[in-house]
């Protein structure tokens, strides 16, 4: 049966909401530049004292403004372009072409009752958003969690 990219995607986002999933872009390049530059601006203002006082505060600075920008991923999968989503949809259908299903509530419910179907289309999700968008991924299924 012919399926419908948005059904695909709106899978993948109750996938990815059944176990908490969220991701961040990585900014740690910002983090360190601005590290580097209050170690330079430091070191004019104090010499070698200075480089070090204001290595510290600007490695605090840093971690402070990268931290915290996890956004849970349906909202990414959501907000991608339309090509995007479907590089996504072609990954996730790969995986479910061969279910016999006759409309997006049925392939939920085959899918959401198979415990392989939801980890391989996890692992679409987590390949996808680690390699295309270079997205930290963080999720938490019952008591164990990923960092």
């Amino acid at each position: 049966m012919p399926v419908n990219v948005n059904d695909v995607i709106h899978l993948l986002c109750r996938i990815s909401e059944e176990r908490k999933m969220k991701a961040a872009v990585r900014h740690s390049g910002r983090g360190a530049l601005v590290a580097g530059a209050t170690a330079f601006v430091g070191g004019l203002m104090g010499g070698p004292p200075g480089i070090a006082v204001g290595g510290a505060v600007g490695g605090l600075f840093g971690a402070w403004m990268t931290a915290g920008q996890f956004k849970p991923i349906p909202q990414i999968i959501l907000e991608l372009p339309p090509a995007e989503q479907q590089k996504l949809y072609d990954d996730a259908f790969a995986i479910i072409r061969n279910l016999d299903w006759a409309d997006a509530a049925q392939l939920t419910a085959l899918v959401m009752g198979n415990a392989a179907l939801q980890q391989k289309l996890a692992a679409v999700l987590i390949n996808y958003l680690s390699h295309e968008l270079r997205a930290e991924i963080r999720w938490k299924v019952g008591l164990r969690q990923n960092k």
